[in-house]
């Protein structure tokens, strides 16, 4: 799924730095390090980062098999 646009626990904005955060951790730099770059310092932020699985491309699966098997 996307990344909530606010943190759940304070209400901060975080979704404008999913992109570069996710991004950079793929390339191979470490989590903190970045959060900290991207100014993400309060706990509950980092949590929201750290532990967001995105399984959106996994979930448009299901619903497209669901759409090709109501045509047939």
């Amino acid at each position: 799924m996307m990344i909530p646009i606010r943190c759940f626990t304070c209400g901060k904005v975080i979704a404008d730095k999913w992109e570069e955060f996710s991004s950079r951790v793929k390339s191979g730099e470490e989590p903190s390090k970045v959060l900290n770059e991207l100014g993400v310092e309060r706990y509950c932020c980092r949590r929201m980062f750290i532990t967001h699985v995105d399984v959106i491309d996994e979930i448009l699966k299901y619903s497209e098999a669901v759409a090709k098997k109501s045509i047939v």
